[in-house]
């Protein structure tokens, strides 16, 4: 959401006073005034510059899978964050055990497509889950959304950014949505532009700042249904003709509501909430009044949503639910590189 001009003046001298805190902080940890905390096995971190949704949850996901295919001990070290305690059914506190902390959206994500492939530490303090972890054998860490994490040392440091909209408005926070300046993509072994194929103009910027090897990453529609619990039954001839009102609570609705319409759905309108918006049933009732009157068949969220829907229940219309991909144009060749920057920093990896 896009600031007015008055109150982004108004919060400017925030962000002149935010933006020389982090390059300081950087700086410190860079010069070695303030040391990082190493784990023993191999720290892959994924992240981004900008609040908001860049692909970094589906492409976690992918490496934790391809990770797993090739027989590493996987662990996920995510913050998640702090919020209400869930009433679904089967519902859990952290898969660490600490009480306080209840999982984010994404992070219950993560556990549910991992369950077997990957073990979560989830908490602020990504170093102690690590140590945890590595006491149950886990050898390979995906430190997601990492970027700024820079307390904990990291073997590769993956950057994302969303080509529809790479630096926010360009202003650092709480002015705009950048969390660093540009200046910081040097500290990348890795950039993945998301959602396009080739982006020349954006491509030149991030070479004013980083020589890191560039790739690129496509979202696409991995399954759809409409139990929102469960994605077997999936079945194409179901949706593609299908008028939807699209709603979402995520990171960057409009490309979701772009991706729809790219995958063969009619949009019949849509609505978007802030990141990790719980749903009440006030919220249901509007999104079904807002389908009704723009002539749809049936409703559309992400699989992200449906861990926010609580009790929400639509009664009007069918729920329709997508699981979103992270498709790499060149995935042999983004490994190819990850392997050589693992290499060149700890020596060659067994496996």
């Amino acid at each position: 959401m896009k600031l007015h001009p008055i109150l982004r003046w108004l919060l400017w001298p925030l962000s002149l006073a935010y933006g020389a805190a982090v390059v300081l902080r950087a700086w410190l940890y860079r010069s070695g005034l303030r040391k990082q905390k190493r784990l023993g096995g191999v720290v892959i971190s994924v992240g981004n510059l900008t609040v908001g949704g860049t692909g970094k949850t589906p492409l976690v996901m992918e490496l934790a899978q391809r990770l797993f295919d090739r027989g590493k001990r996987v662990g996920i070290l995510s913050r998640g964050y702090r919020d209400r305690a869930r009433t679904d059914e089967g519902a859990a506190q952290s898969p660490d055990a600490e009480s306080s902390l209840i999982l984010s959206d994404e992070t219950w994500m993560l556990q549910k497509n991992l369950a077997a492939k990957a073990r979560l530490g989830v908490g602020a303090d990504r170093y102690a889950h690590g140590l945890k972890l590595e006491r149950e054998g886990v050898e390979w860490f995906l430190l997601d959304d990492g970027f700024q994490h820079l307390s904990l040392a990291r073997d590769v440091d993956i950057l994302l950014i969303d080509s529809r909209d790479p630096f926010g408005d360009g202003h650092l926070l709480p002015a705009g949505r950048l969390r660093e300046p540009k200046s910081a993509m040097a500290r990348a072994d890795i950039v993945v532009i998301t959602r396009s194929e080739h982006a020349p103009a954006l491509e030149t910027i991030i070479r004013h700042h980083t020589r890191a090897p560039i790739f690129y990453a496509a979202t696409e529609l991995k399954e759809m249904s409409l139990d929102s619990h469960g994605f077997a039954d999936a079945d194409p001839h179901e949706w593609l003709g299908q008028r939807m009102f699209v709603f979402c609570g995520i990171g960057n609705p409009t490309a979701f509501v772009d991706n729809v319409s790219h995958w063969g759905m009619e949009v019949a309108g849509h609505i978007a909430f802030r990141d990790h918006h719980r749903y009440t049933p006030a919220d249901a009732a509007e999104i079904e009044r807002r389908a009704e009157a723009a002539g749809a068949h049936a409703l559309l969220c992400t699989e992200k949503d449906t861990y926010n829907l609580g009790p929400a229940p639509f009664r009007k219309f069918p729920l329709f639910v997508c699981r979103i991909a992270l498709r790499l144009a060149a995935p042999e060749k983004f490994w190819q590189t990850l392997y050589e920057v693992i290499e060149r920093k700890r020596g060659p990896q067994p496996g």
